[in-house]
């Protein structure tokens, strides 16, 4: 008995002093080199929501046309880009930075500045105001509002989106910002808060500048936050028509009528910019959006814009890679009453991949700590990375999943002496 008790005692004093001794290395052994853990993916089928948040793309950004041996579309026009709204991915694109004339693109800027402000209960859609001289004015496309009219805020919406109008578009921006100065203004600054470095709006509606251009991509990333950001006013993008002040005008976009899925986004033109259309569809529960600036008639637009969402579709396909609260990798946990933690993605991710391609994809793991006791769930731990032929498509919080409770005291001292090793 007295022996166990010495050896006890013995064993007591020595993890005693190596915990005073490892407490020291703590902060070194709080940092390991990364972990690199491969796994495999075993995709599903996503539904069409917003998986992930809206992250511009940049020139360096790999299209997923790039993993494939498909044949891109020729498409006569200056630019052009089309991608996976669900995704965020660019499917494929010609010259996307190329800088160009938005034309009455602008007005999806103009349209998200409203709906920002019907949201904040500024405006709202009942809401009358008095048309101005300098609105009524209004060169190009119009709705014809006439001076010291009273217009309904939806009305005026309807207006812009619907029919192009140019007049609509400076009442609204006037109604907004108190003055098109300060509304210009708030353009700007939104479109640096999206991410867009390349464009520059000179007035609400579009009209030749010298201060208004854009890209491509920029526009991509605008039409991006007009699905998203406010579903609620969507709807007005797929209106086929609207009669105002006894003159009945068609939405200019012709593919709304041809049963493709299409239900939305914005045509533009002028002589200089040419014919431009942005265009998103749903189909099978998925939702492209196309971009084509400066093709040379609103036929081409439109045949452009098909044959790029058939393409798409036919080609790609959305496949769901992790879900948050799935497990796709258990490490070793020190100092802690389990000895492995489950790991998993921060979020549901879904990833865009050329069709036959499916489950080539695979989760990297990278780590940089050393996982020690008490580790609460949904703490981050690291990245998981989804990688395809080496290049990494999207990524996301590598998190805790189930906490992990710290050890008793003797359970700590044992791993810290055999961490020691």
């Amino acid at each position: 008995m007295f022996k166990r008790i010495v050896i006890l005692l013995i064993l007591i004093l020595v993890g005693v002093g190596a915990y005073t001794f490892l407490s020291g290395k703590k902060a070194a052994d709080s940092t390991t080199s990364g972990q690199i853990i491969l796994q495999p993916v075993t995709p599903t089928e996503t539904e069409a929501t917003n998986i992930s948040s809206i992250v511009p793309t940049t020139p360096d950004t790999p299209t997923v046309v790039g993993f494939s041996n498909f044949v891109v579309p020729d498409i006569e026009t200056r630019s052009w880009i089309l991608m996976d709204v669900d995704t965020g991915q660019i499917l494929a694109e010609k010259d996307p930075d190329m800088r160009v004339e938005p034309a009455s693109l602008t007005k999806l800027m103009t349209a998200s500045l409203v709906f920002d402000a019907l949201d904040k209960g500024r405006i709202s859609l009942e809401q009358e105001v008095m048309v101005t001289p300098q609105a009524r004015a209004a060169e190009g496309s119009r709705m014809f509002i006439e001076i010291n009219t009273p217009v309904k805020i939806g009305e005026l919406i309807q207006g812009m989106i619907v029919q192009s109008g140019n007049d609509a578009s400076i009442l609204l921006a006037q109604t907004v910002g108190g003055s098109l100065n300060v509304f210009v203004d708030q353009m700007n600054k939104r479109a640096a808060a999206f991410g867009m470095p390349n464009t520059s709006f000179g007035d609400p509606t579009g009209l030749p500048s010298e201060r208004t251009y854009t890209t491509a991509r920029d526009m991509s990333v605008l039409a991006q936050h007009i699905i998203l950001d406010h579903p609620q006013y969507y709807h007005y993008f797929s209106q086929l028509e609207y009669r105002y002040n006894n003159i009945n005008q068609h939405n200019r976009n012709g593919l709304l009528r041809r049963n493709l899925g299409v239900d939305g986004l914005k045509t533009g033109h002028t002589s200089s910019a040419g014919y431009s259309l942005i265009t998103t569809a749903q189909r099978d529960g998925r939702r492209l959006l196309s971009v084509v600036i400066g093709t040379e008639s609103i036929a081409a637009r439109e045949r452009a814009n098909q044959a790029l969402l058939d393409w798409g579709y036919a080609n790609f396909v959305a496949r769901e890679v992790a879900d948050a609260g799935d497990e796709i990798v258990s490490l070793r946990v020190w100092e802690g009453k389990t000895k492995e933690a489950r790991l998993g993605s921060k979020n549901k991710v879904a990833i865009t991949v050329p069709r036959g391609r499916e489950d080539e994809v695979q989760a990297i793991t990278q780590i940089n700590q050393k996982l020690v006791a008490p580790l609460q769930r949904g703490q981050q731990v690291g990245l998981v990375q989804f990688v395809l032929d080496g290049h990494i498509m999207k990524e996301d919080p590598l998190v805790v999943i189930e906490a992990v409770e710290q050890a008793g005291l003797f359970g700590r001292l044992w791993d810290k002496l055999m961490g020691s090793f």
